[in-house]
């Protein structure tokens, strides 16, 4: 490994011109060597006065840079089956935001390939296991002081959504961190999914149901439920209460600054998740980095990010069909035995 990690970022669309600049100014340790989009000209402008950058329109180019020794996934999810078995090809640690792949069938052959190395090469971008307050509610929950976990009560409220938005996407996009969040924080797989659709808010595009409330099913018995909202208009919010057999605890209502003034006071609420989350990407993508360097893979695994991809296709099929719909999981191979 050589002083600075080399890394080829793939994608260089709002998240990956994000990730570029935290590589290049927050996290130490890494230099980006590579990027590859297809649209040239946003690759440009991602990198433009960063000196020894290659920019590239395909992504296996910019894996064979030389100097490049991990790869940062943030382009859309259908290309990142073929980008992680590329990396695997060349023995790559591998940063994959979410989606890992959005489809379970495409990320159950990635946990199949990775298994069939015998060691763990990806982290997948689940960013909210390193926010303060989801890792603080963590280890309340794990110590036990507070009893079994029995409900996880649980907001995500977007300001509004992209014109691309379906319904679909309320589950597979938005519902899907708190899908891994429920995953974590409670230590239990998801077996079941039932969406309730109340009537579509006003401000909600046409034919887009919007709210959504999702109720989740676990293998040890808790009942997680989930409000989705995706154009509530004023704010990006996302909340969490545990309630526990000897208590609860909740996070997500601190987390913004009240400013007093002119006889009132007023509480800023974030616009985007990159606002509300930008400390927890921080940590996340510098836990990586020094993860890697030392040869080590931490963080979640391509088994979550399959689960969260099988979770979130029954959740669609629940919200098409209105029923309780099951979730089928494939036999963990022994590589992702531990705890997630």
């Amino acid at each position: 490994m050589s002083q600075l990690l080399g890394v080829a970022v793939l994608g260089a669309g709002h998240m990956g011109a994000d990730h570029i600049r935290r590589l290049d100014r927050v996290v130490s340790g890494a230099r980006v060597v590579a990027v590859a989009d297809p649209d040239a000209a946003r690759a440009e402008e991602a990198v433009a006065g960063r000196a020894g950058v290659t920019v590239h329109a395909e992504a296996e180019a910019a894996l064979d840079v030389p100097g490049v020794e991990a790869v940062l996934i943030a382009s859309p999810g259908e290309a990142h089956e073929e980008a992680l078995l590329a990396a695997f090809a060349r023995g790559l640690p591998v940063l994959c935001e979410k989606p890992m792949v959005p489809d379970p069938a495409g990320a159950l052959r990635v946990v199949e390939a990775e298994a069939g190395l015998g060691r763990r090469l990806t982290q997948i971008g689940f960013m909210r296991r390193y926010d303060t307050e989801y890792a603080r509610l963590k280890s309340l929950l794990d110590s036990g002081r507070l009893g079994r976990p029995l409900l996880l009560h649980c907001t995500h409220r977007n300001v509004s959504s992209p014109p691309y938005f379906t319904s679909a996407m309320l589950i597979d996009s938005s519902v899907s961190h708190e899908i891994d969040a429920a995953r974590w924080l409670l230590g239990h797989e998801i077996d079941a999914v039932t969406v309730h659709r109340p009537r579509p808010s006003a401000g909600a595009p046409a034919g887009l149901s919007d709210p959504q409330f999702v109720v989740f099913e676990t293998d040890r018995g808790a009942l997680v439920d989930v409000e989705v909202f995706v154009n509530c208009g004023f704010g990006y919010q996302v909340r969490c209460e545990a309630v526990c057999e000897a208590g609860s605890a909740r996070i997500g209502e601190d987390h913004t600054m009240v400013v007093t003034a002119a006889g009132g006071a007023r509480e800023e609420v974030p616009a985007d998740y990159l606002l509300r989350f930008a400390d927890a990407y921080d940590r996340e993508l510098r836990a990586w980095v020094d993860a890697t360097r030392a040869g080590r893979v931490t963080g979640p695994s391509a088994w979550d990010g399959y689960a969260a991809a099988a979770v979130a296709e029954a959740g669609v099929r629940a919200l098409e069909s209105g029923t309780r719909t099951a979730v089928g999981l494939a036999p963990r191979p022994a590589l992702y035995a531990e705890p997630h």
